[in-house]
């Protein structure tokens, strides 16, 4: 049987519950999660979050640049993330690897070949790749989409199933709703343009994304005829409750 490949992309404010330290639970929930449905998904994530574990062992002195400042962390941060995925997948019977990208690797016809042969190899045996950005040679990510677009340009070249994009809402809310203080959500979207005029320019307490960061990953999800799911992952079992149809969430087809 062919699984399904799905793409989830998982944010700091999701790793982290919207606190200010990674969280074990929510990286042990998704673990718990991965297990129940590796039988008939493969999985490849993409996640932020190295910078704020990071925070959690070191303040940093400087007198330069707030990015760079940001990258040094993030440099600290990544192999305190990683063991904290590998020990949690781990109790569980799943293997991790770490694949760190930049945009550049996605301009290049022989990086791309690589990215996709190396990540086949991994997910055929059972290695679960986590990816982030190589945040000390760039810091695209960093500064504007919380690895949102990384994760949308590794959906598309990898063709995935699906991309889930773990955030802090039920999806995406109508404007009329959010000014009202009802959040509703939009649960299924054809016409990106029609959603566009929908976003709030609100970016999220501890990411550096918001919801016009999703649109533009959704966007070049969908170029590449891949479906999106925004999803609240601040919920216990999001990805089975999305899978089952038993949480709201917005589907960009």
């Amino acid at each position: 049987m062919n699984k399904k490949r799905i793409l989830i992309k998982i944010g700091t404010n999701t790793l982290t519950k919207e606190t200010d330290q990674i969280s074990r639970g929510k990286i042990e929930d998704i673990a718990r999660q991965i297990a129940a449905l590796k039988d008939q998904y493969e999985f490849i994530i993409v996640s932020s979050g190295a910078i704020a574990a990071a925070r959690q062992f070191v303040k940093l002195e400087h007198n330069g640049a707030d990015i760079n400042v940001k990258q040094a962390l993030a440099a600290i941060g990544q192999p305190h993330l990683m063991r904290i995925f590998q020990e949690n997948f781990r109790e569980l019977g799943l293997l991790t690897s770490q694949c760190l990208l930049s945009y550049s690797d996605f301009e290049k016809e022989a990086s791309k070949v690589n990215i996709c042969n190396t990540i086949n190899v991994l997910v055929s045996n059972n290695f679960i790749p986590i990816i982030n950005e190589n945040d000390t040679v760039a810091t695209d990510e960093i500064q504007f989409g919380d690895n949102d677009k990384l994760a949308a340009l590794t959906a598309a070249l990898l063709n995935v199933d699906l991309l889930i994009i773990a955030t802090n809402t039920d999806g995406i809310y109508t404007k009329e709703s959010l000014e009202n203080n009802k959040p509703e959500t939009i649960k299924e979207v054809i016409n990106l343009r029609v959603l566009q005029r929908e976003v709030s320019g609100l970016k999220s307490s501890k990411g550096t994304g918001g919801m016009q960061s999703k649109i533009e990953a959704a966007t070049i999800a969908n170029e590449a005829h891949i479906e999106t799911w925004i999803v609240n992952g601040l919920k216990e079992n999001f990805i089975l409750d999305a899978l089952n149809h038993k949480s709201n969430f917005t589907k960009i087809k």
